[in-house]
């Protein structure tokens, strides 16, 4: 017989399935109980509605995404080591969760209100800012060249999400099996790393 914590945790798995691939507003409830292998008795009974599912996995999503990026960029680093880290961590975050940026993106065409209270009223949300003016500061040193900072950041974080997001598309154009597109994300953290570095000598 399962107990109620192993039931829980099938409906949560479940519901993350669904919502990756419908979304918020494209997943039913009953969706969520035939995936978990309950009734939608059972599942009515652990939660209410697919609002209070959509939370419970959502926060999840986003703790795993942003905590380490967040202690990362908090820590008394050089600008370089942390731009190594960051690159390092999503990649492997994502490599581990590969439905995240799908289930991001989802939300984020569907319900952008809704996901950008989510992305910015969470404690864990990196100080975006003082990344952003420790990169600042190191131009003004001479130790990179200057760029916009702002744009720096969303090219690394295209750099490091897009083969994810394009996944079918780059194993059919280049032919790679999911083991090889693993080894090629394993490879892409350096890469990553080094291609950013190496634009921003001066």
């Amino acid at each position: 017989m399962q107990t109620n914590n192993t039931t829980e945790q099938q409906i949560i798995e479940a519901a993350r399935k669904i919502f990756m691939h419908k979304g918020l507003a494209g997943a039913r409830m009953q969706d969520i109980a035939d995936e978990a292998g309950i009734n939608k008795a059972m599942l009515h009974y652990y939660y209410r509605s697919k609002e209070k599912l959509f939370d419970i996995v959502f926060d999840e999503a986003v703790d795993k995404l942003l905590a380490r990026v967040n202690t990362m960029l908090a820590e008394d680093l050089p600008i370089a080591r942390k731009i190594e880290g960051v690159v390092s961590f999503y990649i492997t975050n994502i490599s581990d969760n590969p439905y995240l940026p799908m289930f991001v993106l989802n939300e984020v065409q569907q319900n952008p209100d809704r996901i950008i209270q989510r992305f910015t009223h969470t404690h864990l949300f990196p100080n975006i800012q003082l990344f952003m003016k420790e990169m600042a500061a190191a131009m003004e040193r001479g130790e990179f060249r200057k760029v916009n900072p702002l744009q720096l950041l969303i090219s690394i974080l295209a750099m490091c999400v897009f083969p994810f997001v394009a996944k079918p598309l780059v194993q059919h154009l280049f032919k790679v099996n999911d083991v090889q597109f693993g080894m090629m994300m394993e490879e892409r953290k350096r890469f990553v790393a080094d291609f950013v570095l190496h634009a921003l000598k001066p």
